[in-house]
């Protein structure tokens, strides 16, 4: 009998690459979804997505979604308190496992794996330890289509926001950025996968760029972002 897992849904390349091996490994059943909002903004978490999307890629995949309401400025109590009350639900309908696409960072694994086994639960890291060129070759050739939404001004400048993720977008990258952005350099929405139903279709908005106080109390970190209308 497959094991259900909970996905846990950025709605950018990463997530939506591990799904797709997910989902092609019979050990696992995709149960359910997962994202982390920002409750104030009704967009995702670091991504800025509007929550509109985020819900048509959910109804595309065909599995129930549980957003994860965040206040505007959470501390690491807040979201583990918070974390903790959404997974409980999940954990009592059966679902033991959970998915993530994280790639390289060890650091924030272990962190994973330690909140979890605080639930009982066990994490799944399809891509782990991947070369990113590889995992990007993977995901073109798979027919995925995403933008690029945020990216960070320490590493990109303006003109990479707003772009589809393609060769031409990864050449275009500067040396030391890394290929799937693993280091937050840049985030994703993926608009078109081979499990949607449909592609997304949308318009694209303005581009902003937002300053947020950096980690450690080191000044302030800025990121652009794109802000995309769902059609009709």
């Amino acid at each position: 009998m497959a094991i259900p897992v909970l996905i846990n849904w950025s709605g950018g390349k990463d997530s939506a690459l591990a799904l797709y091996h997910l989902l092609h490994d019979a050990r696992y059943q995709a149960a359910h979804l997962l994202t982390s909002v920002n409750a104030h903004y009704q967009r995702v978490s670091m991504h800025g997505v509007r929550v509109a999307l985020l819900e048509a890629q959910a109804r595309r995949i065909g599995l129930p979604l549980t957003q994860l309401a965040l206040p505007e400025t959470p501390d690491m109590a807040a979201y583990e308190q918070l974390m903790q009350a959404a997974l409980g639900p999940l954990v009592a309908q059966g679902i033991r496992h959970a998915m993530f696409g994280d790639i390289f960072l060890e650091d924030l694994r272990t962190y994973r794996e330690q909140q979890l086994a605080r639930l009982g639960m066990q994490a799944q890291f399809p891509l782990w330890q991947r070369p990113g060129a590889d995992i990007l070759r993977e995901y073109l050739s798979l027919g995925f289509r995403a933008i690029i939404v945020c990216v960070n001004a320490r590493h990109l400048d303006q003109s990479f926001c707003g772009r589809l993720l393609d060769e031409d977008f990864l050449r275009d990258l500067p040396p030391g950025v890394d290929p799937c952005g693993e280091n937050g350099e840049y985030h994703s929405f993926v608009f078109d996968a081979p499990y949607f139903s449909t592609p997304i279709l949308f318009t694209k908005g303005e581009i902003v760029r937002r300053t947020y106080p950096a980690p450690g109390g080191g000044g302030e970190a800025a990121f652009w972002f794109c802000d995309l209308l769902p059609a009709g």
